[in-house]
């Protein structure tokens, strides 16, 4: 079946326009497996072929980019025709002792690699030779092609009930994507920017819309927390292209116990205290805790809400703050939950297309020198913070699951990180834990596991402190 070539969104493009070799806009994923439940045994090679068997059907896995001539449109999506696995799917062994933080130090090398934009935009490390008998799988698929969300959903192809069971999701079937000349691509870039000024006057009005609402809910102490209003860290600076990553995990019964006994709390809400009790930690023993409090973007997926047709991130933007000036956990969380009631109102009147709107206006080459000015210039070490860190929270499956017929024992996602903040955690719940990954530019946070340490003992005072 052939189908008409398929344009990125503007949301979408922005991912590949505002990549660096410093800021790298991919997603990563690290998955701790129980290989003994695989059927017949494990072997790398007979993994990658029912890897290459599962993801054959599914376009996302054999598409790549093709670039608009000139730079005047989106790139689209074309037909990989030289689609090999051996070129995604990858092997490697840890050194002894083959603890995690050896396992964290290869997924970092991993995560400060870039995609190669010249195939698929996605691949995967199986690692070997884990201490604890467990294989790992490194994930990485470029955002302009996943969100959290979709990024899920896409992985489910690969997961199943039951070690010999079929996967939870077949997907769509195949396609063929047609390849469009050059001449129909420029043809189609000159039309979409014509289109434009048009397109701009239709969004005037609802913007100005949601600008006033929000002048007023600001006047009025009922807006989300505002951008540029971030204290400065060590980690809201310059970065570099290395990463370093941390994992741990939390018992999501206590979190949901929690939430329970806060009025108005959310299972987020937890999270987000959490995560701000483990940042006040951290900070305060390097003799950095800011006065003010810190400043998270958390993204908000609007998959439900969007009325776009196309693209693959459909995804919002809350602010909120972490109550890192506060250091009883009980007031810290009571605290977000009442924020995060108007920070919540305030984004459900933004409506949910507003960033993929204005996204489609996004030009490559401005973009792209934007961020080059932001490095060479080091921008982001002075002058107003946006936010600290980003933190996100991505559904996960609430009953055990295998890979490929391995049982996952862990299931880490890990975000980009940004100049101005470079600093990602990001959780999923599975099977009654919630899996929390922390991913920052090594030179801002060398000492990561210090912080992903902070995260249990957090959790701990808190449920003493409002459950015991």
């Amino acid at each position: 079946m052939m189908i008409p070539m398929d344009r990125l969104s503007g949301l979408d493009a922005s991912f590949l326009y505002l990549e660096s070799n410093a800021q790298l806009m991919h997603v990563c994923g690290l998955i701790l497996l129980d290989a003994s439940t695989m059927p017949g045994g494990y072997s790398f090679e007979g993994m990658k072929a029912e890897l290459e068997r599962r993801v054959r059907p599914i376009p996302m896995f054999h598409r790549k980019l093709r670039f608009v001539p000139g730079g005047i449109d989106h790139p689209v999506w074309v037909e990989d025709a030289d689609f090999d696995i051996d070129l995604h799917v990858h092997r490697a062994a840890l050194p002894s002792p083959g603890g995690q933080e050896e396992l964290a130090e290869l997924c970092g090398h991993l995560a400060g690699i870039p995609l190669d934009r010249s195939r698929p935009l996605w691949e995967m490390c199986v690692i070997e030779g884990l201490a604890s008998g467990q294989n790992a799988v490194f994930t990485k698929m470029h955002h302009a092609s996943v969100d959290g969300v979709s990024g899920a959903n896409m992985i489910s192809i690969l997961r199943s009930l039951e070690p010999d069971t079929p996967p939870l999701d077949a997907g769509e079937q195949r396609v063929d994507m047609r390849v469009p000349s050059g001449l129909e691509l420029v043809a189609r870039g000159l039309g979409s920017n014509l289109a434009k000024p048009l397109h701009l006057a239709k969004m005037l009005a609802p913007t100005l819309d949601v600008l006033g609402t929000s002048i007023g809910r600001a006047r009025r102490g009922t807006a989300m927390a505002a951008p540029l209003t971030a204290p400065r860290t060590s980690f809201n600076g310059t970065i570099t292209g290395h990463r370093a990553i941390a994992y741990v995990d939390l018992s999501l019964e206590r979190i949901k116990e929690i939430k329970r006994r806060v009025e108005g709390a959310t299972v987020n809400d937890v999270v987000l205290a959490v995560s701000g009790g483990a940042l006040r930690r951290y900070l305060d023993d390097r003799g950095e805790l800011p006065n003010g409090s810190l400043l998270a973007s958390v993204p908000v997926s609007v998959h439900g809400e969007s009325k776009k047709a196309g693209g693959s991130n459909k995804v919002s933007t809350l602010f909120t703050r972490l109550r890192t000036d506060l250091a009883d956990p009980r007031e810290r969380i009571e605290a977000i939950a009442a924020g995060n009631v108007n920070a919540k109102e305030h984004h459900r009147a933004i409506p949910a297309d507003t960033l993929q709107d204005w996204a489609q206006f996004a030009a490559p080459r401005t973009f792209g020198l934007a961020v080059r000015m932001v490095s060479s210039l080091r921008l982001a070490d002075a002058g107003p913070v946006i936010h600290n860190l980003v933190i996100s929270n991505v559904p996960g499956p609430p009953v055990p699951l295998y890979f490929m017929g391995a049982r996952i024992d862990g299931l880490y996602p890990l975000g980009p990180v940004f100049h101005g903040a470079g600093l990602n955690v990001t959780v999923m719940s599975h099977a009654g834990v919630m899996h929390v990954g922390v991913i920052a530019c090594r030179e801002s946070m060398p000492r990561v596991w210090d912080l992903a340490a902070d995260f249990p003992r957090e959790l701990d005072e808190m449920y003493a402190a409002i459950c015991a």
